[in-house]
């Protein structure tokens, strides 16, 4: 278990005895992929991304924030156990980017148990805000229901109605799988069949074969990370393109496309609530964290940002750590920053914000270093996301019973 500590010792030292002091500083916990398939996307980044939330915030309640980070290692049990750990003894007031999302959804369990505050960015599972929401959890940035809502009936209305899922054997997978299914069908598609991957497998022969097979028009890649870019590379050499399929990466990340290169990824569309290069905010935003990380950020790493920022305002608006009052406060605030215009937080924990259509430009079309995609469409938050009362949310019930 990799933990790890960031905060300005001298500082807090000098501070120690301002107001707030007796509640302890605040404390973040960044859960994360720090070395596995999703650590691009995630780890270091993420906490990078924290850590400079924390700098922009300075004192809080009178002290510096600390941040730390956790490996999560994609392992669920792994996941709680370091958040309970850190709930309990740890003194973390707040987990932010959360691991995949079976991950999530057991730390989401320990988040109500100890009645502690999980802003998540890496998962996508929509039952986070589902069935299994949670008065102490906030999904910060994309879901499944986004993503298959967006880029599953982009698809179909330009044609391609029939598809075979590609996805990783777990809750994300599965989840995405459901949700960009609903759409294909109720859009006038059809589903071919679909077949499931171990998380990081680096064979896709026997699965794209299957693909291949089924003669479906699209591919749809119900995965992640190294798993995206292994299955569209090895694709790639099996000809899915050249033979008249496309994939739909329902998916991905601007470090995908980076380690995919254009030549191959040139004309996919995928989802996105962020990209570094939409205006003046967000150039300066990633002009910053890349001077750190070396790559532009991820929709997850600047999610990580705009959620610290967003619980750090809300503490020194209410002007203590009672998790209760703080997502109270939360919820009353409209989000916005670099990456958010006027985003609202939901009784079930669902962040409305725009998400945007992106398609991978072609070698000739950058400009540049990290020019990567053109906007297609900007999908406003309340089309993009499930409406409140679709999502079976107790808490939601439970508001309307009042």
């Amino acid at each position: 278990m990799l933990v790890r500590f960031a905060t300005s010792v001298a500082a807090y030292a000098l501070i120690a005895g301002a107001a707030g002091a007796q509640d302890g500083p605040v404390k973040i916990g960044v859960l994360s992929d720090m070395s596995s398939i999703y650590a691009d996307i995630t780890g270091e980044g993420s906490f990078a991304a924290a850590r400079m939330a924390a700098e922009d915030a300075g004192p809080v309640l009178g002290q510096p924030v600390q941040v730390i980070s956790g490996d999560h290692q994609n392992k669920a049990d792994i996941g709680s156990a370091i958040v309970r750990q850190w709930y309990d003894t740890g003194g973390v007031d707040m987990v932010t980017d959360g691991g995949s999302s079976a991950v999530a959804l057991a730390v989401e369990e320990v988040s109500r148990e100890k009645h502690k505050l999980v802003l998540f960015n890496g998962p996508a599972s929509s039952d986070i805000t589902g069935p299994r929401c949670s008065p102490y959890a906030a999904h910060w940035n994309y879901d499944t229901y986004a993503l298959a809502h967006v880029t599953g009936s982009a698809v179909v209305k330009s044609g391609g109605k029939n598809w075979f899922f590609l996805g990783a054997d777990y809750a994300f997978g599965h989840a995405l799988e459901r949700d960009t299914a609903a759409v294909i069908e109720q859009s006038g598609g059809k589903v071919l069949g679909a077949v499931y991957h171990p998380i990081n497998t680096s064979d896709f022969s026997s699965f794209l074969l299957q693909a291949q097979a089924s003669k479906a028009q699209i591919v749809g890649l119900a995965n992640a990370g190294a798993d995206t870019i292994n299955a569209i590379k090895q694709g790639s050499e099996f000809g899915i393109v050249a033979g008249g399929q496309k994939f739909a990466a329902l998916l991905m990340f601007i470090t995908d496309v980076h380690s995919l290169g254009l030549k191959v990824a040139q004309g996919l569309q995928y989802t996105s609530a962020f990209y570094w290069d939409m205006d003046d905010a967000s150039r300066a935003f990633s002009k910053r964290f890349f001077e750190r990380i070396h790559h532009m950020p991820t929709m997850v790493q600047a999610g990580v940002y705009s959620a610290t920022h967003h619980y750090l305002e809300a503490v020194q608006a209410v002007g203590a750590k009672d998790p209760d009052k703080v997502m109270a406060k939360m919820r009353e605030t409209p989000i916005n920053d670099f990456m958010t215009k006027n985003g609202k937080l939901r009784i079930d924990g669902r962040v409305v914000r725009d998400m945007y259509l992106l398609q991978v430009k072609t070698p000739e079309e950058s400009k540049g270093p990290w020019d990567y995609v053109t906007v297609v469409q900007r999908v406003p938050g309340d089309d993009a996301y499930r409406p409140l009362d679709q999502g079976g949310c107790p808490l939601v019930k439970k508001a309307e019973a009042q």
